[in-house]
């Protein structure tokens, strides 16, 4: 079974929650984004993260703004279930931009990345990476992977919300590009349920869209 829940920002007690508890051996947990426990590479992290290993289900992330981009660069890329990837451990995997990935018989098309509010900041404490927003050579290679599978996936899984759909929470409606090219997406791609975790709320937004923060939700929507 695959689970998704929102982002963690390196806290493990989402791990050790009685809805992670119910989470069996073969399972699948996906994290939205600003993962959080490749931060500082201090000997604390690297327990939490063997910790983690142990898990007895597989736990699979996409990076958000709220990453160390010069740790996750050190691990090598490799492929897994039809995509490109980083393991960190044999049960956590980093799941690369614009890649589609084979889970349980279902296509998920994954898409980090993000944009800090707090960039300005954290620029001077060296605690900000270029990194956090896609390029547009990742933005352009995966809508060649979604073309190339005929702009047909089961699941769309981003940091991210797509085009305004901001507005929900925010009179505003906050949008940068990747919010724009995320909404280009929206309108080119079939599926049948979109899960983003930027806007750190659980909410039902349509019956083919879900914002995902600290629930842990079967990606099949049957809870």
């Amino acid at each position: 079974m695959v689970y998704i829940t929102g982002d963690t920002h390196g806290d493990f007690s989402r791990f050790t929650s009685p809805a992670a508890r119910r989470l069996r051996r073969g399972d699948t947990l996906i994290v939205l984004g600003d993962f959080g426990f490749l931060w500082d590479g201090s000997k604390k992290e690297k327990k939490v993260l063997k910790k983690m290993s142990r898990l007895k289900y597989t736990v699979l992330f996409l990076d958000g703004p709220h990453e160390n981009y010069d740790l996750l660069r050190d691990y090598p890329v490799t492929e897994w279930n039809g995509g490109r990837v980083q393991k960190i451990a044999d049960n956590i995997i980093h799941l690369l931009r614009g890649e589609i990935y084979t889970i349980e018989s279902k296509k998920y098309f994954a898409f980090g990345g993000g944009e800090s509010r707090d960039f300005d900041i954290r620029e001077d404490t060296n605690t900000w990476w270029e990194e956090e927003m896609p390029s547009a050579e990742e933005m352009l290679s995966g809508r060649q992977r979604l073309k190339e599978n005929g702009n047909k996936v089961d699941y769309i899984l981003t940091h991210e919300y797509p085009g305004k759909t901001g507005i929900y929470f925010d009179k505003k409606g906050r949008q940068n590009g990747l919010n724009a090219y995320l909404g280009l997406i929206e309108s080119e791609v079939e599926y049948e349920c979109w899960f983003f975790g930027s806007l750190h709320t659980d909410k039902v937004l349509s019956k083919s869209l879900r914002a995902v923060f600290q629930d842990i939700v079967p990606v099949n929507g049957k809870d």
